[in-house]
Order: structure tokens, then C-alpha cells, then sequence
């Protein structure tokens, strides 16, 4: 194997929002870069993030959402022929709206697809390669969805609490073994995710958000000091985060509703 000195990581859903400042994270703290997004922008990308930074960057278009994007990402890794330093398995969707009456089931299935189905997928194949050598490192995008049933989203937050509990058993199994396992937990963030999940008028969606650069910032420094978990943003995101921990599920599940109600943002 072509050995580096130069740390390696993969951020997947890098084209924009979390995923992206992630990418940026890595670069500026002397890591090289394999990034994939679904969308041809992934190059452009690239090329901003290589213009602030001395990192060699590669790139994957490939939609994760399929078992074939999947290995096409990780085809891509092993033809580097260089470890996996660090992987952040971020790429995710929304959906929003009343299950029953409102949205698809096939953007529903979709998004397991790629908030849960992609994310077993790929650390399933990172995670053996990371136990050959006895290091690494696994960021995984959880929200703070992931503490509350989420009415309105109620797939959207199913996964996530998939995603915190995932993450978490795995970071017990990997314990003594040099590798570890990160839940960042962003709360509503300043990205197109309420956008393009339907849920511009929501309460959630037309309030103030926190910086995904900071978010971003947060997790990658939680990951480099192997934290557990991470709940990323502001002071409010933290305080609702802990109020929500406290509450009895159908309080907290009220208070969910409240924020991704369709028609709530008037």
C-alpha cells in the first residue's frame, strides 16, 4: 500500500451545508480529501475548497441513495490505495408533511435509503478497513431530531434516532481497537434542507438557524478528540437539545410539532 504522511478523509454529501464546511474543516487542518455529492457541482466544489487550502482533493458523483452509489464511493476510496484517516458519513435528506395525508412514499423510502440504508452500507465497508490498520476516524450526521419523536417528519426523525443509535453501539464495539465513533447533532441550520424538504412554511423552516460553518466546526473538533456526541450550533440548539432529553416523550413530541406543523411559520 502507497503510504502517505498526509492524513486522508471522505466527506460524503459535500456539495453544500454541513457536508461542505466539513469538507472545509478537514482541508485547512492538513487532510487530503475524497468528497462526493449527487450533483455534477461536487467539481466545482473541489476547486473552492483547493483555493483556501494545500489539500489534494478527489471526487465521487454518485447517488448514495443506491446500493450501486454506494460502491461506486467505495470503489473510489480503495483505488487510492491510501487508509481512510477519517470519514464523515453526512449525506442526508428531509421530508416534510403529514405522513398519512401529504407526502410520497417513494421520496419516504428514498430517504431511508440514503439517511439510513447508505450509512450501514458504507461504514460496513470502511469500518473493516479502519480495524486492519487499528485507526480511524467516523463522524456520523445525527440532528438533535434524533431525541424526539418528530410529527411532520416523522420518517426524517426516525432515521436520525437510527443514526444516534447506530453510531453509538458502534463506538462501544470499536472501543478498544483505536477507532472512533462521533454523532454530531446539528439542530435547524442555515442550509437548503428545510427547502427541499417542504418545510419552508414551518415555524422551524422561516426561524433564524444556526451557521453551518460553526456547526461544522463543532463536530470536527469533537471528532478529532473522539468525543461520543456532539450537539453542534448555538446556545438555544444546546438548550432545546437538553430541555428535550428531560421531557416526557409526549411533551417532547408536542413540542416538535410545533416547529414543523405545516402552516405554523404564520
Amino acid at each position: 500500500m502507497t503510504t502517505s504522511i498526509i492524513p486522508l478523509a471522505v466527506v460524503t454529501g459535500a456539495s453544500n451545508g454541513i457536508g461542505y464546511e466539513l469538507a472545509k474543516q478537514f482541508a485547512k487542518n492538513g487532510y487530503d480529501l475524497l468528497i462526493t455529492a449527487t450533483g455534477s457541482n461536487i467539481e466545482e466544489v473541489a476547486k473552492e475548497i483547493a483555493q483556501t487550502s494545500k489539500a489534494e482533493i478527489e471526487t465521487v458523483q454518485a447517488d448514495l441513495a443506491t446500493y450501486e452509489g454506494v460502491e461506486t464511493l467505495y470503489n473510489k476510496i480503495k483505488s487510492l490505495n491510501r487508509p481512510v484517516d477519517a470519514i464523515a458519513i453526512n449525506a442526508g435528506v428531509g421530508v416534510g408533511g403529514d405522513f398519512a395525508r401529504e407526502t410520497d412514499l417513494q421520496d419516504e423510502l428514498n430517504l431511508i435509503n440514503l439517511n439510513v440504508v447508505s450509512s450501514v452500507h458504507l461504514a460496513k465497508r470502511v469500518v473493516k478497513d479502519m480495524l486492519e490498520r487499528g485507526k480511524g476516524k467516523i463522524l456520523f450526521t445525527s440532528s438533535i431530531a434524533a431525541i424526539m419523536p418528530g410529527p411532520f417528519e416523522a420518517v426524517y426523525a426516525a432515521s436520525k434516532a437510527f443514526i444516534q443509535s447506530f453510531s453509538l453501539s458502534l463506538r462501544n464495539e470499536l472501543k478498544d481497537t483505536g477507532i472512533t465513533v462521533t454523532a454530531l447533532q446539528p439542530g435547524p441550520t442555515d442550509t437548503n434542507f428545510f427547502h427541499r424538504a417542504d418545510m419552508d412554511d414551518t415555524k422551524a423552516g422561516a426561524s433564524p438557524k444556526d451557521d453551518p460553518a460553526e456547526v461544522a466546526k463543532q463536530g470536527f473538533e469533537a471528532l478529532m478528540a473522539g468525543k461520543e456526541s456532539v450537539v453542534a450550533g448555538s446556545i438555544m440548539t444546546k438548550i432545546q437539545s437538553a430541555v428535550a432529553k428531560v421531557l416526557p416523550d409526549g411533551a417532547k413530541t408536542e413540542m416538535h410539532r410545533q416547529l414543523t406543523e405545516p402552516g405554523s411559520a404564520n
